[in-house]
Protein backbone atom coordinates (compact mmCIF):
# COMPACT_ATOMS: atom_id res chain seq x y z
CA UNK A 1 0.00 0.00 0.00
CA UNK A 2 2.86 2.20 0.82
CA UNK A 3 4.52 1.64 -2.27
CA UNK A 4 1.68 2.34 -4.34
CA UNK A 5 0.91 5.47 -2.43
CA UNK A 6 4.72 6.57 -2.84
CA UNK A 7 4.18 5.65 -7.02
CA UNK A 8 1.30 8.08 -7.01
CA UNK A 9 3.33 10.88 -5.60
CA UNK A 10 6.04 10.49 -7.61
CA UNK A 11 3.57 10.54 -11.55
CA UNK A 12 1.73 13.40 -9.76
CA UNK A 13 4.99 15.30 -9.39
CA UNK A 14 6.24 14.76 -13.38
CA UNK A 15 2.99 16.02 -14.58
CA UNK A 16 3.23 19.20 -13.00
CA UNK A 17 6.84 19.00 -14.20
CA UNK A 18 5.31 18.98 -17.32
CA UNK A 19 2.80 21.60 -17.22
CA UNK A 20 5.29 24.23 -16.00
CA UNK A 21 7.88 23.30 -19.12
CA UNK A 22 4.66 23.53 -21.55
CA UNK A 23 3.87 27.09 -20.35
CA UNK A 24 7.25 28.19 -20.46
CA UNK A 25 7.75 27.04 -24.30
CA UNK A 26 4.57 29.08 -25.13
CA UNK A 27 5.77 32.18 -23.27
CA UNK A 28 8.86 31.62 -24.90
CA UNK A 29 7.35 30.96 -28.71
CA UNK A 30 4.47 34.26 -28.03
CA UNK A 31 7.27 36.74 -27.29
CA UNK A 32 10.25 35.22 -29.27
CA UNK A 33 9.20 33.18 -32.19
CA UNK A 34 6.14 35.04 -33.65
CA UNK A 35 6.92 37.28 -36.40
CA UNK A 36 7.55 40.95 -35.24
CA UNK A 37 6.12 44.28 -37.02
CA UNK A 38 8.69 46.29 -38.48
CA UNK A 39 8.55 50.00 -37.12
CA UNK A 40 8.38 52.56 -39.64
CA UNK A 41 11.71 55.07 -38.48
CA UNK A 42 10.43 58.66 -38.31
CA UNK A 43 11.06 60.86 -40.92
CA UNK A 44 10.28 64.88 -42.13
CA UNK A 45 9.13 65.53 -45.35
CA UNK A 46 10.66 68.03 -48.34
CA UNK A 47 7.81 70.25 -48.98
CA UNK A 48 7.93 74.06 -50.75
CA UNK A 49 7.11 77.34 -49.21
CA UNK A 50 8.32 80.84 -48.28
CA UNK A 51 11.29 80.69 -46.32
CA UNK A 52 13.50 84.41 -44.99
CA UNK A 53 16.26 84.39 -42.67
CA UNK A 54 16.11 87.59 -40.32
CA UNK A 55 17.48 89.46 -37.36
CA UNK A 56 15.17 91.08 -34.87
CA UNK A 57 15.03 94.81 -33.37
CA UNK A 58 13.11 96.41 -30.88
CA UNK A 59 12.59 100.17 -30.35
CA UNK A 60 9.64 102.74 -30.64
CA UNK A 61 8.07 104.78 -32.76
CA UNK A 62 9.32 108.80 -33.22
CA UNK A 63 7.98 111.34 -36.05
CA UNK A 64 9.87 112.19 -38.81
CA UNK A 65 10.60 115.72 -37.34
CA UNK A 66 9.47 117.78 -34.32
CA UNK A 67 9.58 121.74 -34.78
CA UNK A 68 9.44 123.54 -31.85
CA UNK A 69 7.74 126.88 -32.17
CA UNK A 70 8.59 129.45 -30.24
CA UNK A 71 8.24 132.62 -29.08
CA UNK A 72 11.08 135.57 -30.48
CA UNK A 73 9.63 139.05 -28.47
CA UNK A 74 8.28 138.58 -24.73
CA UNK A 75 4.75 139.35 -23.39
CA UNK A 76 1.88 138.35 -22.38
CA UNK A 77 -0.17 135.29 -24.41
CA UNK A 78 -2.88 136.96 -25.90
CA UNK A 79 -4.81 134.53 -27.92
CA UNK A 80 -3.66 130.70 -28.31
CA UNK A 81 -5.69 129.50 -31.37
CA UNK A 82 -5.01 125.96 -31.84
CA UNK A 83 -5.01 122.87 -29.17
CA UNK A 84 -3.14 119.55 -28.62
CA UNK A 85 -4.19 117.33 -32.02
CA UNK A 86 -4.56 119.94 -33.95
CA UNK A 87 -3.71 119.66 -37.93
CA UNK A 88 -1.69 123.25 -38.84
CA UNK A 89 -0.41 124.27 -42.32
CA UNK A 90 2.70 126.21 -42.92
CA UNK A 91 1.46 129.99 -42.30
CA UNK A 92 -1.26 129.66 -39.56
CA UNK A 93 -2.27 131.58 -36.86
CA UNK A 94 -0.69 129.66 -33.52
CA UNK A 95 -1.02 132.14 -30.93
CA UNK A 96 -0.57 136.36 -30.18
CA UNK A 97 1.21 138.05 -27.73
CA UNK A 98 0.02 141.35 -25.97
CA UNK A 99 1.76 143.92 -29.10
CA UNK A 100 1.25 147.41 -26.65
CA UNK A 101 4.92 147.65 -26.33
CA UNK A 102 5.89 146.54 -29.96
CA UNK A 103 3.88 149.20 -31.09
CA UNK A 104 5.57 151.96 -29.11
CA UNK A 105 8.31 151.07 -30.07
CA UNK A 106 7.49 150.97 -33.85
CA UNK A 107 6.49 154.25 -33.11
CA UNK A 108 9.56 155.81 -31.52
CA UNK A 109 11.68 154.82 -34.15
CA UNK A 110 9.44 156.02 -36.88
CA UNK A 111 9.20 159.40 -34.69
CA UNK A 112 13.35 159.17 -34.39
CA UNK A 113 13.62 158.37 -38.45
CA UNK A 114 11.40 161.51 -39.09
CA UNK A 115 13.37 163.88 -37.14
CA UNK A 116 16.71 162.64 -38.40
CA UNK A 117 14.94 163.42 -42.17
CA UNK A 118 13.91 166.62 -41.16
CA UNK A 119 17.15 167.52 -40.41
CA UNK A 120 18.66 166.15 -43.27
CA UNK A 121 15.96 168.55 -45.35
CA UNK A 122 17.37 171.91 -42.79
CA UNK A 123 20.75 170.68 -43.74
CA UNK A 124 20.11 170.42 -47.64
CA UNK A 125 18.73 174.46 -47.27
CA UNK A 126 21.64 174.98 -45.94
CA UNK A 127 23.84 173.56 -48.32
CA UNK A 128 21.82 175.30 -51.25
CA UNK A 129 22.42 178.83 -49.04
CA UNK A 130 25.68 178.15 -48.83
CA UNK A 131 26.77 177.50 -52.77
CA UNK A 132 25.06 180.35 -53.37
CA UNK A 133 27.30 182.02 -51.26
CA UNK A 134 30.25 180.59 -52.85
CA UNK A 135 29.15 181.82 -55.95
CA UNK A 136 28.70 184.77 -55.18
CA UNK A 137 32.03 184.97 -53.38
CA UNK A 138 33.89 183.54 -55.94
CA UNK A 139 32.39 186.17 -59.24
CA UNK A 140 33.56 189.26 -56.64
CA UNK A 141 36.79 187.68 -56.01
CA UNK A 142 37.61 188.03 -59.59
CA UNK A 143 36.54 191.70 -59.29
CA UNK A 144 38.61 192.24 -56.30
CA UNK A 145 35.94 192.66 -54.44
CA UNK A 146 36.55 189.91 -52.03
CA UNK A 147 39.56 188.37 -50.58
CA UNK A 148 40.79 185.49 -50.52
CA UNK A 149 39.72 184.92 -46.99
CA UNK A 150 36.20 185.39 -47.90
CA UNK A 151 36.20 182.81 -50.54
CA UNK A 152 37.73 179.85 -48.72
CA UNK A 153 35.48 180.54 -45.93
CA UNK A 154 32.53 179.97 -48.06
CA UNK A 155 33.91 177.09 -49.35
CA UNK A 156 34.43 175.55 -46.09
CA UNK A 157 30.99 176.43 -45.58
CA UNK A 158 30.03 174.26 -48.35
CA UNK A 159 31.99 171.34 -47.49
CA UNK A 160 31.34 171.61 -43.83
CA UNK A 161 27.15 171.23 -44.74
CA UNK A 162 28.04 167.88 -46.89
CA UNK A 163 29.43 166.86 -44.62
CA UNK A 164 26.91 167.61 -42.26
CA UNK A 165 24.23 165.94 -44.79
CA UNK A 166 26.35 162.84 -44.94
CA UNK A 167 26.51 161.78 -41.37
CA UNK A 168 22.86 162.49 -41.10
CA UNK A 169 22.07 160.40 -44.41
CA UNK A 170 24.22 157.71 -42.04
CA UNK A 171 22.05 158.06 -39.40
CA UNK A 172 19.10 157.42 -41.20
CA UNK A 173 20.04 154.69 -42.43
CA UNK A 174 20.19 153.43 -39.07
CA UNK A 175 16.71 154.68 -38.25
CA UNK A 176 15.20 153.13 -40.64
CA UNK A 177 16.75 149.67 -39.14
CA UNK A 178 15.72 150.32 -36.26
CA UNK A 179 11.96 151.32 -37.98
CA UNK A 180 12.57 147.70 -39.57
CA UNK A 181 14.05 146.42 -36.19
CA UNK A 182 10.46 147.39 -34.89
CA UNK A 183 7.80 146.53 -37.19
CA UNK A 184 9.99 143.05 -37.24
CA UNK A 185 9.17 142.94 -33.33
CA UNK A 186 5.57 143.71 -33.65
CA UNK A 187 5.24 141.00 -36.45
CA UNK A 188 6.60 138.34 -34.09
CA UNK A 189 3.73 138.87 -31.63
CA UNK A 190 1.74 136.89 -34.04
CA UNK A 191 3.13 133.57 -33.80
CA UNK A 192 2.68 131.61 -37.01
CA UNK A 193 3.60 127.94 -38.01
CA UNK A 194 6.51 127.31 -40.02
CA UNK A 195 5.59 124.07 -40.86
CA UNK A 196 2.51 121.07 -42.20
CA UNK A 197 2.19 119.04 -38.83
CA UNK A 198 0.51 117.82 -36.46
CA UNK A 199 0.73 119.80 -32.42
CA UNK A 200 1.97 117.54 -30.61
CA UNK A 201 2.53 119.43 -27.91
CA UNK A 202 1.09 122.78 -26.57
CA UNK A 203 3.55 124.21 -23.40
CA UNK A 204 1.88 127.43 -22.66
CA UNK A 205 -1.49 129.14 -21.87
CA UNK A 206 -3.33 131.93 -22.41
CA UNK A 207 -2.33 134.82 -20.25
CA UNK A 208 0.65 133.03 -19.24
CA UNK A 209 4.30 135.27 -20.01
CA UNK A 210 6.77 134.65 -21.62
CA UNK A 211 10.09 136.04 -21.93
CA UNK A 212 12.78 135.50 -24.78
CA UNK A 213 15.56 137.13 -22.79
CA UNK A 214 17.83 134.50 -22.56
CA UNK A 215 15.92 131.39 -24.95
CA UNK A 216 13.53 131.72 -27.29
CA UNK A 217 10.41 129.89 -25.26
CA UNK A 218 8.23 126.94 -27.03
CA UNK A 219 5.07 127.60 -26.99
CA UNK A 220 4.01 124.67 -28.84
CA UNK A 221 5.68 121.43 -30.80
CA UNK A 222 4.38 120.40 -33.96
CA UNK A 223 4.98 116.82 -35.64
CA UNK A 224 5.02 115.42 -39.19
CA UNK A 225 3.34 112.20 -38.53
CA UNK A 226 2.75 111.30 -42.37
CA UNK A 227 6.20 109.79 -42.25
CA UNK A 228 7.19 107.52 -38.47
CA UNK A 229 10.87 106.38 -37.86
CA UNK A 230 11.15 103.66 -35.77
CA UNK A 231 14.25 104.06 -33.49
CA UNK A 232 15.15 100.39 -32.31
CA UNK A 233 18.61 98.84 -31.53
CA UNK A 234 20.12 96.01 -33.74
CA UNK A 235 22.85 93.76 -31.52
CA UNK A 236 26.58 94.12 -32.10
CA UNK A 237 26.39 90.22 -32.88
CA UNK A 238 23.82 90.92 -35.69
CA UNK A 239 24.72 94.23 -36.76
CA UNK A 240 27.35 93.50 -39.25
CA UNK A 241 24.52 91.44 -41.24
CA UNK A 242 22.14 94.31 -41.42
CA UNK A 243 22.43 97.51 -43.68
CA UNK A 244 20.43 100.03 -45.09
CA UNK A 245 17.85 99.83 -47.35
CA UNK A 246 17.04 96.36 -46.45
CA UNK A 247 13.15 95.50 -46.19
CA UNK A 248 11.45 94.89 -42.76
CA UNK A 249 8.52 94.36 -41.09
CA UNK A 250 7.29 95.48 -37.44
CA UNK A 251 4.18 95.10 -35.32
CA UNK A 252 3.11 97.46 -32.25
CA UNK A 253 1.81 95.79 -29.04
CA UNK A 254 -1.81 96.96 -30.40
CA UNK A 255 -1.86 95.07 -33.23
CA UNK A 256 0.67 91.97 -32.36
CA UNK A 257 -0.66 90.10 -35.53
CA UNK A 258 -0.27 92.61 -38.20
CA UNK A 259 2.94 93.10 -39.49
CA UNK A 260 3.68 96.56 -41.08
CA UNK A 261 6.19 97.22 -43.93
CA UNK A 262 9.30 99.50 -43.04
CA UNK A 263 12.27 100.48 -44.74
CA UNK A 264 16.23 100.48 -42.62
CA UNK A 265 17.18 104.25 -43.91
CA UNK A 266 20.35 104.00 -41.52
CA UNK A 267 22.43 102.55 -38.94
CA UNK A 268 23.96 105.01 -36.03
CA UNK A 269 27.79 104.60 -36.36
CA UNK A 270 27.94 104.78 -32.13
CA UNK A 271 26.15 102.80 -29.13
CA UNK A 272 24.36 104.48 -27.15
CA UNK A 273 27.13 103.62 -24.83
CA UNK A 274 29.32 106.63 -26.10
CA UNK A 275 30.00 109.20 -24.07
CA UNK A 276 32.30 112.97 -23.65
CA UNK A 277 34.97 111.00 -21.80
CA UNK A 278 38.68 111.06 -22.20
CA UNK A 279 38.42 108.08 -24.80
CA UNK A 280 35.07 108.82 -25.89
CA UNK A 281 33.01 105.39 -25.09
CA UNK A 282 31.89 104.45 -21.94
CA UNK A 283 33.01 101.12 -20.36
CA UNK A 284 30.14 98.83 -19.77
CA UNK A 285 29.85 95.21 -19.10
CA UNK A 286 25.97 95.13 -20.42
CA UNK A 287 25.77 94.52 -24.17
CA UNK A 288 26.23 96.75 -27.16
CA UNK A 289 23.47 97.89 -29.48
CA UNK A 290 23.18 99.89 -32.27
CA UNK A 291 20.33 102.24 -32.95
CA UNK A 292 18.94 101.84 -36.80
CA UNK A 293 16.39 103.83 -37.83
CA UNK A 294 13.15 102.65 -39.84
CA UNK A 295 10.91 104.27 -42.01
CA UNK A 296 7.46 103.90 -42.42
CA UNK A 297 4.28 105.62 -44.57
CA UNK A 298 1.71 106.89 -41.67
CA UNK A 299 -0.92 108.55 -43.84
CA UNK A 300 -3.86 107.34 -41.58
CA UNK A 301 -2.20 108.51 -38.73
CA UNK A 302 -2.52 105.25 -37.03
CA UNK A 303 0.95 105.00 -35.85
CA UNK A 304 1.73 107.28 -32.68
CA UNK A 305 4.61 109.13 -31.25
CA UNK A 306 6.48 106.24 -28.06
CA UNK A 307 4.54 103.22 -29.37
CA UNK A 308 6.72 100.05 -28.96
CA UNK A 309 7.61 98.31 -32.02
CA UNK A 310 8.67 94.71 -32.79
CA UNK A 311 11.13 95.02 -35.54
CA UNK A 312 11.97 92.17 -38.33
CA UNK A 313 14.46 92.74 -40.59
CA UNK A 314 14.60 90.45 -43.71
CA UNK A 315 18.13 89.18 -44.18
CA UNK A 316 17.22 87.38 -47.12
CA UNK A 317 13.91 85.83 -48.53
CA UNK A 318 12.91 83.18 -51.23
CA UNK A 319 9.65 82.25 -52.36
CA UNK A 320 8.21 78.25 -53.19
CA UNK A 321 11.18 76.90 -52.26
CA UNK A 322 11.91 72.96 -51.20
CA UNK A 323 11.88 73.55 -46.95
CA UNK A 324 13.35 70.67 -44.47
CA UNK A 325 13.28 71.43 -40.99
CA UNK A 326 16.87 72.37 -39.81
CA UNK A 327 16.94 69.91 -37.35
CA UNK A 328 17.48 67.14 -40.12
CA UNK A 329 20.55 68.33 -41.18
CA UNK A 330 22.95 67.49 -38.58
CA UNK A 331 26.38 69.53 -39.03
CA UNK A 332 27.82 70.26 -42.38
CA UNK A 333 30.93 68.74 -43.64
CA UNK A 334 34.17 70.87 -44.50
CA UNK A 335 32.76 71.27 -47.96
CA UNK A 336 29.75 73.35 -46.62
CA UNK A 337 27.33 70.64 -47.55
CA UNK A 338 25.03 68.25 -45.43
CA UNK A 339 24.71 64.16 -45.94
CA UNK A 340 20.79 63.17 -45.10
CA UNK A 341 19.60 59.73 -45.36
CA UNK A 342 16.22 59.58 -47.47
CA UNK A 343 13.59 56.62 -46.74
CA UNK A 344 12.09 55.22 -50.06
CA UNK A 345 8.41 54.19 -48.19
CA UNK A 346 7.90 51.60 -51.34
CA UNK A 347 10.69 49.69 -50.52
CA UNK A 348 12.34 50.91 -46.99
CA UNK A 349 15.79 51.25 -49.15
CA UNK A 350 17.49 53.97 -47.09
CA UNK A 351 19.90 56.52 -49.39
CA UNK A 352 22.93 58.97 -48.48
CA UNK A 353 22.37 62.07 -50.06
CA UNK A 354 24.69 64.74 -50.02
CA UNK A 355 22.63 68.09 -49.94
CA UNK A 356 23.35 72.11 -50.41
CA UNK A 357 21.46 74.26 -48.46
CA UNK A 358 20.61 77.97 -49.18
CA UNK A 359 19.08 80.14 -46.47
CA UNK A 360 19.09 78.00 -43.34
CA UNK A 361 16.95 80.15 -40.22
CA UNK A 362 17.79 77.16 -37.66
CA UNK A 363 13.80 76.39 -37.77
CA UNK A 364 13.70 75.49 -41.42
CA UNK A 365 16.74 75.39 -44.19
CA UNK A 366 16.25 76.19 -48.05
CA UNK A 367 17.62 73.29 -50.21
CA UNK A 368 18.84 74.39 -52.85
CA UNK A 369 20.63 70.85 -54.59
CA UNK A 370 20.07 67.15 -53.52
CA UNK A 371 16.22 66.39 -52.82
CA UNK A 372 13.35 66.72 -54.25
CA UNK A 373 9.57 68.08 -53.31
CA UNK A 374 7.99 64.74 -51.03
CA UNK A 375 11.17 63.47 -50.40
CA UNK A 376 11.22 61.63 -46.76
CA UNK A 377 14.38 62.79 -44.80
CA UNK A 378 14.89 60.61 -42.22
CA UNK A 379 14.82 62.32 -38.57
CA UNK A 380 18.16 63.29 -37.03
CA UNK A 381 18.23 60.43 -34.27
CA UNK A 382 16.47 57.87 -36.49
CA UNK A 383 19.69 58.69 -39.09
CA UNK A 384 21.96 58.24 -36.40
CA UNK A 385 20.77 54.54 -35.68
CA UNK A 386 20.41 53.77 -39.38
CA UNK A 387 23.99 54.55 -39.81
CA UNK A 388 24.42 52.36 -37.09
CA UNK A 389 22.87 49.28 -39.14
CA UNK A 390 23.98 47.42 -42.03
CA UNK A 391 24.83 48.94 -44.82
CA UNK A 392 24.65 48.13 -48.58
CA UNK A 393 26.99 49.15 -51.21
CA UNK A 394 27.07 53.46 -51.86
CA UNK A 395 25.75 53.54 -48.25
CA UNK A 396 22.45 52.83 -48.82
CA UNK A 397 20.66 50.19 -47.45
CA UNK A 398 17.92 48.44 -45.88
CA UNK A 399 15.47 48.73 -43.44
CA UNK A 400 15.15 45.63 -42.01
CA UNK A 401 13.35 44.55 -38.76
CA UNK A 402 12.12 45.80 -35.61
CA UNK A 403 14.42 48.87 -34.57
CA UNK A 404 13.74 51.83 -32.14
CA UNK A 405 14.40 55.01 -33.36
CA UNK A 406 14.28 58.26 -31.62
CA UNK A 407 14.45 61.32 -32.91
Amino acid sequence: MAARNKAARSLFRWLIALVILAAVAAAGWYYYGRPKAAVIPPTVEVTRGDIQQTVLASGSLEASTVTSVGAQVSGRIETLHVKLGDEVKKGDLIAEIDSLDQTNAVKSAEAALANMRAQKEGRLSDLTQAQQTLTRTEQLLKQNLKSQADYDAANATVTATNAAITALEAQISQAELAVDSANLNLSRTKITSPVDGTVVAVLVTEGQTVSAAQQTPTIIKVANLDTMVIKAQISEADVTRVQPGQKATFTIMGEPDKQIDAVLRSIEPAPDAITTSDTGISSTDNAIYYNGRFEVQNPDHRLRIAMTAKVTIVLADEQNALILPSSALGTAGRDGKYRVRVLDPSTDEISVRQVTVGINNNVSAEIKDGLQEGDRVLALGAASAAASRQQGPGGGGRFRGPAVFGL
